[in-house]
């Protein structure tokens, strides 16, 4: 608790802001709509991939402000949705390791607390919707590492927005995911995508271009058409989303802000530190019932970098809360703007059963990436992994026959570079490892961003250089077991 005690006294002096802001009195305040993308990196027309079809969201972008530089604080849900409904970093607030504290006494740090509870303080009705005219529309996922802190949502039905004023809804996209939940489902020889045999088939084995890291196979080609196609999917449900608002009158008194939680769902995507795991798209209109921040510019890009926990202080911001003192995040849009954030910071610890320990620090064009270690990478095993993604047992046959090559055969060798950096303009796949580099520019922004991530680890007392006890570890290596089993090349190792 030492370790909390300065964020904690911070954070009470934000609370007690909150509860100035309520007494403001009876000032109109707009809606605000999240719709948070599941498991996607920048798939959507209007950033110009390819074979998909977004309209809706497009649309979307061309009224309002389409971002291109926002990461989040994890490559995985639980740690990223813990961040940013809170605020605080995973890392400072002891939810950084994947689908911790379910089963405990665990609470949030003094002063630390969810964004919904903030809103209440001040009026706002809260939504996790599920269902739109009796049909599933979201998952209702919450997914976040702390249980105890009392009801975060009032409903989780659309129909109750319309006469509860003002209102913060959230709808968690349910198409870029695959449907492991379903114990028949995952048992199967294919784990399917949520609704996708609805999904339009507008991405084929022919037409698309895996990344240059994965081999070009059928079933490579296979998956990746899959997965573009969930996101067309998706746009139909935020279409749908879209429509009611305007149907029911809501659209010129609410904010929309679309957002991905975390980024690809692909084996080196989704878990990893990459910008497949960590770069998400980021969308907002602005509603004209009500005046638009100064820097709000309907229908342009913005390439600022934030980070994902630059959302809560902004959506604060929004509902006229000011941001808490001590908050990590800092507000990108509105009336009251944080300073120009050079780096995006984020961090993968332990997810399920994988122990594991990176460390990333992104900005405009550099990346860089610590993996405190080595020789856990690419190939660990992750049961979930196994099962879902295909394209990893794929490689490993690939490369015991000898048929793998270049970034693939690198992807899948036994160690990682304990440094990584990486140009995303020169190589936006990331395959090319500067971090030896005797390029001048390269050694700088080596130099500076490994400076940065050790300020960052102090400054926000980063948790995960304590190791979870194997008792805590050795239930989800159960869990994890028992619903996928373990691959045979996996039987035996201890």
């Amino acid at each position: 608790m030492k370790r909390k005690i300065f964020y904690a006294t911070l954070l009470v002096f934000g609370s007690l802001l909150t509860v100035a802001t309520a007494q403001e009195g009876d000032k109109k305040r707009p809606n605000i709509l999240w719709i948070v993308g599941e498991n996607l990196k920048l798939d959507l027309g209007c950033y110009g991939a390819p074979n998909v079809k977004t309209p809706h969201l497009d649309a979307l972008a061309e009224r309002g402000v389409r971002y291109t530089h926002v990461f989040s604080t994890s490559p995985v849900c639980a740690p990223s949705r813990s961040a940013f409904f809170t605020g605080m970093y995973q890392t400072s607030s002891d939810t950084h390791n994947m689908r911790s504290h379910r089963n405990d006494d665990y609470r949030l740090p003094e002063g630390v607390r969810p964004l919904t509870h903030r809103l209440k303080d001040v009026g706002y009705f809260t939504a996790n919707i599920k269902t739109l005219d009796g049909v599933e529309v979201g998952s209702g996922k919450l997914d976040l590492n702390f249980v105890n802190e009392g009801p975060l949502y009032d409903t989780d039905k659309w129909e109750d927005l319309k006469s509860r004023q003002p209102f913060f809804a959230q709808v968690n996209t349910l198409e870029a995911e695959y449907d492991i939940y379903d114990r028949q489902t995952w048992r199967q020889p294919r784990v399917e995508w949520k609704g996708e045999r609805e999904h339009e088939q507008i991405a084929t084995e022919q037409n698309v271009t895996p990344p240059p890291y994965y081999p070009d196979h059928p079933l490579v080609r296979k998956e990746w058409a899959r997965y573009l196609n969930s996101i067309s999917g998706m746009d139909k449900t935020v279409g749908r989303l879209l429509e009611q608002l305007t149907r029911d009158g809501l659209a010129d008194d609410t904010v929309v802000m679309f957002f991905g939680d975390n980024g690809r769902i692909e084996p080196r995507g989704i878990h990893w530190c990459y910008d497949t795991g960590l770069h998400v798209p980021m969308i907002i209109h602005w509603p004209k019932n009500f005046p638009a921040p100064a820097s709000y510019r309907p229908g342009t890009v913005d390439d600022q970098v934030i980070s994902l926990i630059d959302i809560t202080p902004t959506t604060l911001g929004f509902a006229g809360i000011p941001r808490p003192l001590g908050m990590h995040g800092r507000a990108f849009l509105g009336d009251r703007l944080g300073p120009p954030r050079q780096y995006a910071f984020s961090a993968r610890d332990r997810i399920d059963e994988t122990v594991n320990r990176i460390r990333s620090v992104r900005g405009r064009r550099y990346h860089y990436i610590r993996n405190y270690y080595p020789d856990r990478h690419f190939t660990s095993l992750n049961r979930y992994k196994e099962k879902c993604f295909p394209i990893k047992p794929l490689m490993r046959q690939l490369m015991a026959e000898g048929k793998l090559d270049g970034p693939p055969a690198a992807l899948m060798a036994p160690q990682v570079a304990e440094e990584q950096l990486f140009d995303t303009v020169e190589d936006p796949h990331e395959i090319r490892n500067l971090a030896d580099s005797s390029n001048p520019e390269h050694r700088e922004a080596l130099i500076r961003m490994r400076a940065a991530l050790a300020v960052w680890m102090v400054e926000t007392q980063d948790q995960g250089v304590f190791p979870e006890p194997d008792e805590i570890v050795a239930p989800f290596e159960k869990e994890m077991h028992d619903w996928f089993g373990t691959p045979d090349w996996y039987e035996g190792r201890p």
